[in-house]
């Protein structure tokens, strides 16, 4: 089916867009842009060089997509956002595309965006996130899936969140937050397993105790995190989440929070 494009929204004629889409009035398209089948553009939205939108994205007023990113290592190099299928970006939402030539900044499947959201340059986001009012990702971070934001939540750059976390509102971190957990509060601290999503993630009770286990080991004793990741793999059950943890831990540049 053809898309309906509005003849008041300015679109390059170089930019791809699939079918069936609908793009409103004052929507601002430039040259290298992709777009998939069945989105909605909503107007005001401007969506620039180096965008690669899949299909079923509905993208709300104000949003700009593949914005050149606010760093200053940045020298004009031809680089990327790509967003996946079925994402919600809503109200003012800004995503930088990467810096050097061909950087990506990358956001998954199934996310959902709130108003005011800001995806930094160079950014790696998982699947199935959900992002809340006026949260700020700054540069070089990665995001697994399932990860929840509440507002105005700040990740800062080169840092980690694990899948099926959650961060809290209003808090802000510079070290890496592990999977399966609750963080908060300022400075951030650890407030226990996330058990809402490891349920509705369909992980088996007797894993999400073994969980359990080894974040006391991590927050609640008194070694280095070289000594914990040992401890670990010698006290606690293997599972695919373990090793899961393990993995995170074993892999961290910044450092583990609360540690």
């Amino acid at each position: 089916m053809a898309s309906e494009i509005s003849p008041k929204a300015e679109i390059s004629p170089k930019a791809k867009i699939g079918e069936n889409c609908k793009i409103f009035p004052f929507v601002y398209i430039e040259d290298d842009v992709e777009i998939g089948d069945n989105c909605i553009i909503f107007p005001f939205v401007s969506i620039c060089d180096g965008s690669r939108i899949g299909n079923n994205n509905k993208i709300h007023q104000g949003s700009v997509i593949a914005a050149l990113p606010q760093d200053f290592n940045f020298r004009g190099a031809k680089s990327y956002v790509r967003i996946g299928d079925n994402n919600v970006i809503r109200e003012n939402v800004v995503i930088n595309r990467g810096t050097q030539q061909d950087g990506v900044t990358v956001i998954g499947n199934g996310n959902f965006l709130l108003e005011g959201t800001h995806i930094s340059h160079d950014t790696v986001v998982g699947n199935h996130c959900v992002f809340g009012y006026g949260v700020k990702i700054a540069g070089d971070c990665e995001i697994g899936d399932g990860v929840i934001f509440s507002s105005s939540a700040i990740q800062n750059a080169n840092t980690r969140v694990g899948r099926l976390s959650l961060i809290q509102a209003g808090c802000t971190f510079s070290h890496d937050v592990p999977p399966f957990l609750v963080a908060g509060g300022k400075p951030l601290k650890y407030g226990g397993p996330n058990t809402t999503m490891m349920n509705e993630a369909g992980i088996d009770p007797k894993v999400q105790k073994h969980i359990a286990n080894a974040y006391r080991l991590l927050f609640h004793g008194k070694t280095s995190t070289f000594d914990v990741i040992n401890q670990i793999k010698e006290q606690v059950p293997d599972s695919p989440e373990i090793r899961d943890i393990i993995r995170f831990l074993e892999s961290t540049q910044r450092g583990i929070m609360c540690k």
